[in-house]
């Protein structure tokens, strides 16, 4: 049985800054939207990184490399 989506709930963990986002808070559309443009939402990044908009899949790693799993 899948889950409900809570909104409300994924809303307090999101760390996305852009303001006109219609997506936030619902994860599953976050993903499918962002991977389609090559990237990946703002929750795989720490905040510092998130601010630039810069998240491409090479951001991703490259943060990874240097900072290691849990910044």
């Amino acid at each position: 049985m899948a889950k409900e989506c809570s909104i409300e709930e994924n809303k307090k963990g999101c760390n996305c800054t852009y303001e006109p986002c219609s997506r936030k808070g619902v994860c599953c559309e976050c993903i499918k939207y962002h991977w389609r443009m090559g990237e990946l939402p703002a929750c795989f990044f720490p905040n510092d990184v998130e601010k630039t908009f810069d998240r491409s899949i090479e951001r991703f790693i490259e943060t990874y490399r240097t900072r290691g799993r849990w910044w």
